[in-house]
């Protein structure tokens, strides 16, 4: 089908604009962090970010999607792309106004009430990417892919630039006896930099970005506005509610365990994490393509078809994904210092969590296209409440296991809630359960590479690539996978 292959080839470009700079992410910061700090330190990082997903959702308020949805009419494209870059400009001002004021009840609530330096940057931060947000939306909406995908490696570029001088060129200097002045490196502040870097990756971003947020004249629509927040709130709700799902585990961990132990545990469970969430990457390049395409041609007579279609073989290549990235474990391991590789035995949950959360952006187009966003709310409400339930509960026995296990319930339980709110509303044929037998393929393997005892790693990537083979053998047999997509 020519619209899937060319949903794929979309995909494909801006996964460079998201795999590639989080490839260069976990291989070169991820591989620095875990062998320079302390669990204790990784644990601040890990945790701050969990803050960063919750506070991003909060600032943008929907408003990308409501873009997508109110740029369609032609007529209204530049007063809408106007009214929803100002609006995000001066939300993304005032807070950062705001924190800044308020700096010690913000960090007191954030339990960084020494580190408020972190917490002056962490702000900035987010302020600068909220309201690049809406730039980056331009360039999807308009399939800008190349150019979006070079913009985010860039960024990636700048921040690990930034990195590698302050925690490795700079000690080296100073080792050296060539100190540097104070007001350009300061030895102590360690985990700040960061934050540091990241600002100014933030801040290239947003210079980059330039000429499609001044080219187009300021022209802001109250009533525009209006509508677009009608749309926007309720998926501001459900993505608070949604991000919950990805950060609550990390700051639960820390207040359940306590101040002595919490930041070690998150800064464990964290460097895991970041591991299994290499499946959320794709999830999300497919969702930088698949948005606006699901826009398009939601009014073409054979929509649900193709939303059927693109679902099958989105499930599909998200297990080869999923073999791929827990058959070979013993290689990834290294991307983690020794002391954090006990984490990875949340791999294999926290994947196929983010697998099943990608089953949901799928689905969940339903109430998108037909102005149904309330629905997004009570999905992710019910998500939400799983998660917290499962960490509340089983945090206090199992640790950081409870955490993992809560995203596959959590997700698990969305996929469901929409399934049934879909069927009373806007029901598509997907045929899932012609898909079971891909799934009790997967897990078999993965279960059967995390139980058998392998004398060797010859032998295990030996038998773990016949394993993953039989596997897109038979996807190829069954569903032609590769004529599809390519």
């Amino acid at each position: 089908m020519k619209e899937i292959r060319q949903l794929a080839g979309q995909t494909v470009i801006y996964g460079l604009g998201t795999i590639v700079p989080r490839f260069l992410n976990y291989g070169i910061l991820t591989f620095l962090y875990t062998r320079i700090f302390p669990k204790e330190e990784y644990g601040i990082i890990t945790e701050l970010y969990a803050w960063m997903v919750l506070f991003q959702i909060l600032l943008t308020y929907g408003m990308e999607t409501g873009f997508f949805r109110f740029s369609q009419d032609q007529k209204e494209y530049h007063k809408v792309y106007s009214t929803t870059l100002i609006c995000l400009f001066v939300s993304s001002s005032l807070f950062l106004l705001l924190t800044n004021v308020f700096i010690k009840p913000f960090s007191e609530f954030l339990k960084y009430e020494n580190n408020r330096e972190y917490i002056r940057m962490f702000t900035a931060i987010l302020s600068i990417d909220a309201f690049s947000a809406i730039p980056f939306a331009r360039l999807r909406r308009h399939n800008k892919a190349k150019t979006f995908s070079i913009i985010k490696i860039l960024n990636v570029i700048v921040t690990i630039i930034v990195v590698l001088f302050f925690l490795v060129v700079a000690p080296e200097i100073n080792s050296r006896g060539k100190g540097l002045p104070l007001w350009l490196y300061r030895p102590g502040f360690g985990v700040g930099y960061v934050f540091l870097a990241n600002m100014a990756g933030s801040l290239f971003t947003l210079i980059m970005l330039l000429p499609w947020i001044v080219d187009i004249k300021p022209d802001f629509d109250l009533g525009i506005l209006k509508r677009m927040l009608n749309y926007s709130i309720p998926l501001l709700v459900a993505g608070l509610a949604g991000s919950l799902n990805d950060a609550v585990d990390k700051l639960m961990l820390r207040r359940i365990i306590g101040e002595e132990n919490g930041l070690y545990t998150v800064g464990e469970y964290g460097a895991g994490y970041k591991i299994g969430v290499l499946m959320a990457l794709f999830v999300q390049m497919f969702r930088f393509a698949a948005e606006p395409f699901f826009f398009e041609r939601a009014d073409k007579a054979d929509a649900r078809k193709t939303y059927a279609e693109i679902m099958k073989y989105f499930i599909i290549v998200m297990l080869i994904i999923f073999l791929g990235l827990n058959l070979y474990k013993s290689g990834i391991q290294y991307i983690l210092g020794k002391e954090y590789r006990n984490s990875l035995v949340v791999v294999p949950m926290i994947s196929m969590s983010y697998l099943i959360y990608g089953i949901y952006v799928n689905h969940s187009i339903w109430f998108k296209i037909n102005n149904l966003t309330k629905y997004g709310i009570y999905i992710t409400l019910i998500g939400t409440s799983v998660t917290i339930a499962v960490n509340a509960f089983f945090i206090p026995t199992y640790g950081y296991m409870a955490s993992a296990w809560a995203h596959v319930f959590s997700y698990l339980s969305m996929v469901i809630a929409s399934f049934v709110f879909a069927s009373k509303h806007y029901k598509v044929e997907y045929n899932l359960i012609k898909l079971s037998p891909y799934f009790v393929m997967a897990v078999a393997m993965v279960v059967f590479a995390c139980l058998f005892n392998y004398r060797s790693v010859v032998e295990e990537i030996l038998i773990n690539t016949f394993l993953l083979l039989i596997f897109v053998i038979y996807a190829q047999y069954k569903d032609k996978i590769i004529g599809k997509l390519i």
